[in-house]
């Protein structure tokens, strides 16, 4: 299947207009982070899901796949049940069960899986003594993510690679710190929203996103909100149209779901969610929360197989072999055949 990929012309601008879109979130954050949360997920939450899973899948086919991706499907299905239980204790431990499987797979050096699975326990640790702290964490950790895979996806620009990682670090990184630090405080309004009669006050939406004991007002429901706004943007908006090589990879492995399906689907769902949200709140948050659980997981396999590879490429090759690193490299182990074929016509 050839699939084009957008003009390089046309990614030159990609910079700018990824600090434009930073702006007008972060301003709509600010003004309404209630409305901006609570609508947002509703009509758009859905939607990333959909889009992020065909992204991941297609993109990654080589991590995705075999016993593994089976592995992944049972554990976060328990995940999955956990949520819909409130079991907060058996699903941390699922979630690290992802994580140590991630471990596993991606670590080729016995030294570099050892590392990673003391580190894991060190964490579980963490997250057992203060469980309420590791669910806030996860909840920002996923607005963050998008972070990994446009810094993996920029390798591919020849013009302008450096601004626009500039300014990926800038929207997910420099612009919450500066939220959290209080320079915007004076912008922030939490006066009433329409949203209220049905998701509930301010305080208590940001209730899961703010860690317990920290008195700072909405700040965090701020961040929570603006960077939300930013991950749809990226999944919803840039990926499908930037990434087409992707979408080729995933259609060739889901032929069903080609095309307007992904998008249709995702549409009967979230008018479904939507009427659930507004009916009953907090039932449309925690069957949200928990089919969202595929798409949360299922790419921390592929951030360990990115990290890991190119960790272990530093410390076991020579200066000259790590000068003469390219996307090729990495796309060998971590991509499918389908994807790897699409990058010719991409190229061409």
């Amino acid at each position: 299947m050839t699939v084009a990929a957008a003009p390089l012309t046309r990614r030159v601008a990609l910079a700018p207009a990824f600090a434009g879109c930073a702006a007008v979130a972060l301003v709509v954050a600010l003004r309404a982070p209630l409305a901006t949360t609570v609508l947002g997920l509703i009509g758009f939450g859905v939607l990333h899901n959909v889009l992020e899973l065909r992204y991941v899948a297609g993109r990654f086919a080589g991590v995705l796949s075999g016993r593994l991706l089976w592995l992944l499907a049972v554990l976060v299905t328990g995940i999955v049940a956990c949520r819909l239980l409130v079991l907060r204790t058996p699903e941390i431990l699922l979630a690290y069960g992802v994580l140590a499987a991630g471990v596993l797979f991606a670590g080729r050096a016995v030294v570099s899986r050892l590392a990673g699975l003391a580190g894991l326990g060190v964490a579980l640790t963490a997250s057992l003594s203060w469980p309420a702290y590791h669910f806030v964490v996860l909840a920002h950790l996923h607005n963050v993510v998008p972070l990994v895979f446009l810094w993996e996806w920029s390798r591919r620009l020849r013009v302008g690679r450096t601004a626009f990682r500039a300014v990926q670090v800038g929207w997910v990184l420099a612009v919450p710190a500066l939220v959290l630090a209080g320079v915007f405080d004076r912008l922030i309004t939490a006066g009433p929203s329409t949203v209220v009669a049905f998701a509930g006050t301010p305080a208590a939406v940001a209730g899961p996103v703010t860690p317990p004991a920290v008195t700072v007002g909405l700040r965090f429901l701020v961040v929570f909100a603006f960077l939300q706004t930013m991950h749809y943007v990226v999944w919803v908006g840039f990926l499908p149209r930037y990434a087409p090589d992707a979408t080729a990879a995933f259609e060739a492995r889901v032929p069903w779901l080609r095309g307007w399906r992904p998008w249709v689907l995702a549409g009967a769902a979230a008018a479904v969610l939507a009427v659930l949200f507004v009916s009953d709140d907090a039932q449309g948050r925690t069957l949200y929360a928990a089919f969202a659980s595929y798409h949360a997981y299922l790419e921390f396999p592929v951030l360990l197989a990115l990290l890991f590879a190119q960790r272990e490429d530093r410390s076991l090759r020579g200066p000259q072999s790590q000068a003469s690193d390219t996307a090729q490299r990495e796309d060998r182990s971590l991509r499918g055949p389908q994807s790897q074929a699409s990058d010719t016509a991409r190229r061409q």
